[in-house]
């Protein structure tokens, strides 16, 4: 009787591992059914000529950020008396078109750090004006990689498009303000290129 009651449990419990395999498996290939192949590259034609990158380069990564800036009221160095905000802290995190962190996203200098190590500073080129006050402009940035190997490491171009908000101003900064800070919050695009 015991050997029966044994053989029986056995079957039973093999029986349910199969099914729970089959069941994950069936539940595995219905999910990967439903997810969307990655979106076409990225084309920059509708783009402002002055941001657009160079012909000979093409996107090394494309990444979306949702971030905050950080400004402060100071004094212009350069116009006496003047005063205004100050961006003095960006930072950022940037997610792949499937919705991984692979970017972070900080300042000064204006630097992009990968999960894989690689790293890249970018400098300012041009700007493109961005529809809404509020609205950061759209940036070409002339990138410098540094030497650690990984997909950042031969980035020549940094694009920010698709910009929101970032860059509301509106609270006072007059001589009473000065040292005062400002956080807003901003989303963008981030588009990596490098030499063809």
């Amino acid at each position: 009787m015991k050997t029966t009651h044994n053989t029986l449990w056995a079957y039973g419990k093999s029986a349910a591992v199969t099914l729970a395999v089959v069941t994950g498996t069936v539940g595995l290939m219905a999910a990967c059914s439903t997810v969307k192949p990655p979106p076409k590259e990225y084309s920059q034609v509708t783009l402002d000529a002055q941001i657009q990158v160079p012909a000979g380069h093409v996107v090394a990564l494309e990444t979306t950020a949702t971030g905050l800036l950080t400004y402060e009221c100071k004094a212009n160095a350069t116009a006496a008396g003047a005063v205004g905000w100050v961006l003095v802290t960006p930072q950022a995190d940037l997610l792949d078109r499937t919705g991984k962190l692979v970017v972070k996203y900080s300042g000064p200098p204006a630097t992009w750090s990968h999960v894989d190590g690689s790293r890249v500073v970018g400098t300012q080129v041009a700007v493109a004006p961005r529809v809404g006050d509020t609205n950061l402009a759209y940036q070409l940035s002339k990138g410098t990689p540094d030497a650690a190997p990984g997909i950042l490491q031969n980035v020549t171009y940094i694009q920010r498009i698709k910009t929101k908000g970032g860059q509301d101003l509106s609270k006072a900064c007059n001589q009473i303000d000065i040292g005062d800070k400002l956080t807003r919050p901003y989303q963008a695009d981030y588009i990596f290129w490098k030499a063809a």
